[in-house]
């Protein structure tokens, strides 16, 4: 079951893209958008990563932040970005899954779901939604957008 609004996110550090170590505490003080997802190089998610990553300058507009994790290795998050000609933002390794676990978006086939979570400028889950099936993404970047617009 996925994090309910209102609650504290929990914390995390963990490996990320740039060479970099990332923590939810990194973001302290303003909002951030955590998107989770499967699988570098699944059809879905290279759309829907991409999609953010494209809306960015809109979401940084609005004094948030954004950061993607799941499973796959940093060496695999860079050559997934290098396909793509580049994302942005931090992709984060959750190898464990512990992150996808405490954000309760983990599956049972060692994977994560698609799912994207706004965390507030005081650490509490401000928007949770999650991708029950593997098909088309319904999740809309403009109503994430208009979500972090609406905690500045």
């Amino acid at each position: 079951m996925a994090i309910a609004v209102g609650e504290a996110a929990p914390d995390f550090k963990l490996k990320a893209t740039g060479d970099k170590e990332v923590s939810l505490s990194d973001f302290s003080g303003k909002p951030l958008v955590i998107l989770f997802y499967p699988l570098d190089f699944s059809p879905v998610c290279s759309v829907q990563v991409p999609d953010f990553n494209s809306r960015l300058a809109d979401i940084k507009a609005a004094g948030a932040e954004v950061i993607a994790i799941n499973r796959d290795s940093v060496y695999s998050h860079n050559a997934w970005c290098k396909e793509l000609g580049g994302i942005d933002f931090p992709l984060l390794a959750d190898m464990n899954l512990a992150v996808s676990k405490a954000y309760g978006v983990a599956l049972d086939a060692g994977i994560t779901t698609r799912a994207c979570v706004v965390v507030d400028k005081g650490g509490e889950i401000a928007f949770s939604h999650s991708e029950a099936s593997p098909g088309e993404n319904t999740l809309s970047v403009d109503q994430v957008v208009d979500v972090v617009k609406g905690l500045s």
